[in-house]
């Protein structure tokens, strides 16, 4: 059922600084020569660039965005201090930032498709591709927190005065696929400045494959959806323009932060900061985002262990420390004068190619009703660089020996293993339906079906009238 709205505040507010910095003056004029609206501003390649820029801002910026909010993922078994006692307005500073960077997006789009001052055709379909990957990765992560959420496009005619339908989960997907298969079509392989962190075709086939297998499990349930999953990561693995970086402790480092491993992330750099250090470590007392000591304590010895997870502080494990966690190392690559100056250019991974080589081997599995050749091996590229290309007896290979099940346990748990402290381990729990499978046993007697999907922020439900979802 569909549920009227009208535009968020934030985004009301949001307009109006837009309109009051572009078109501010000393003093007011009764005669004006002029007036800068958010309809006629973006007239260049580079003010829509900008808005673009300022779109993913909103979603990761020091204090802001899911650098400020990535403890709302502490729900998982993963990170400490979750208790899934998940309360009224849990995530709505998330919601803001993403109908914020939403309102930049759908602006840009407009005002590339009446066309730009002095920019060709070629340019503009490569930003416009750009804007449909931005906007398809917004509602991808609104759609697997929300449900169904409010759909405003460039195509939503007044949104000042317009109410504004909530779009069913089925319609939302809809509107991911057809963004970034507009991407796909039109994104370059590779930019000659990778530093500026812009979007690739890979990277838009990743993100579809990853909503493609979503959409095959809870809730929505379509199966026929591996297939679709399957064959967009196949085709990123045949291409080759990416691959595994072959010793597991270099791959979080300044030296490969935008390759060959990593495909798309929240960009950080010397002017615009990553998170403080100190939020991934509770070696030193400081630590938000640290290990679950149960967690940590089921986690394979290997390698990929030792390069993701900080255990000990001057040779002293954390449970002989007293009231400490185990951190995460995997983050902590900066120099040592930028940590002890609290500052930090490290990226956070929204896709890179081991979470592509997994959604193959899910996809291809369940599509298949078992494990295919193909498969197993990318699977096992996965495990065997994590192992340090040693056997494992507490992690060993996947084989074609498995059934379908017992492959797609195995999957998920090198989901765990490999991409730990990604913001990913939550959105697997809820479409594999094993949150309570996996809460820890002192909390499992908060789990409800309701924590499945996060909370509609309070002010859209009293203001808009926007339905909330159950349980809360």
């Amino acid at each position: 059922m569909k549920q009227n709205i009208k535009l968020t505040n934030i985004v009301r507010y949001v307009m109006i600084i837009l309109v009051v910095a572009a078109g501010s003056c000393k003093k007011l004029q009764e005669d004006p020569k002029s007036i800068i609206t958010p309809d006629t501003y973006y007239n260049t390649i580079d003010q829509v660039q900008s808005a673009l820029v300022a779109a993913q801002s909103h979603l990761w910026d020091q204090f802001k965005g899911y650098q400020e909010d990535m403890f709302l993922f502490n729900q998982d078994d993963q990170i400490t201090r979750g208790n899934l006692e998940i309360p009224e307005d849990y995530a709505s500073t998330i919601w803001a930032a993403h109908y914020a960077a939403l309102l930049n997006i759908n602006q840009a789009i407009a005002s590339l498709n009446k066309g730009l001052t002095n920019t060709g055709q070629e340019q503009m379909d490569q930003v416009m591709a750009q804007a449909k990957f931005l906007r398809a990765f917004n509602y991808f992560m609104l759609v697997r927190e929300f449900g169904g959420v409010p759909l405003l496009t460039d195509e939503t005619p007044d949104l000042f005065g317009t109410p504004v339908a909530r779009s069913s989960i089925e319609e939302v997907y809809a509107q991911i696929i057809a963004d970034f298969t507009a991407a796909i079509g039109k994104l370059p392989v590779s930019y000659e400045d990778p530093d500026r962190g812009l979007p690739t075709r890979d990277a838009a086939k990743g993100l579809l494959a990853k909503a493609y297998l979503t959409m095959a499990t809870y809730p929505l349930n379509k199966t026929e959806y591996y297939a679709n999953a399957a064959q967009l990561a196949g085709e990123i693995i045949a291409d080759g323009n990416y691959s595994l970086v072959p010793d597991i402790k270099d791959l979080f480092s300044a030296a490969t932060k935008y390759g060959p491993e990593m495909m798309w992330s929240f960009n950080s750099n010397n002017v615009d900061l990553g998170p403080d250090p100190r939020l991934w470590s509770d070696m030193q007392g400081f630590g938000t985002i640290c290990a679950e000591p149960a967690w940590e304590q089921a986690y394979p010895p290997s390698p990929r262990k030792d390069a993701f997870i900080e255990t000990e502080l001057d040779g002293v494990k954390y449970y002989d420390l007293g009231d400490y966690w185990p951190g995460v190392h995997k983050f902590q690559y900066d120099s040592p004068e930028d940590i002890a100056s609290n500052r930090s250019i490290v990226n956070m991974p929204i896709i890179r190619f081991a979470d592509v080589l997994l959604i193959f081997a899910e996809a291809d599995n369940m599509a298949n009703g078992s494990p295919t050749p193909a498969a197993v091996d990318a699977l096992n590229k996965v495990i065997d660089r994590g192992n340090g290309y040693v056997p494992n007896t507490a992690d060993p290979l996947a084989t074609l020996s498995m059934s379908k099940e017992e492959f797609d346990t195995k999957v998920i748990e090198e989901r765990n293993y490999e991409l730990c402290f990604e913001m990913d381990r939550w959105f697997d729990l809820v479409r594999k339906r094993i949150l309570e499978e996996k809460t820890l046993p002192d909390y499992v007697i908060n789990f409800t079906e309701d924590d499945y999907l996060w909370p509609i922020p309070s002010v859209d439900v009293r203001v808009n009238k926007l339905e909330q979802n159950p349980g809360y």
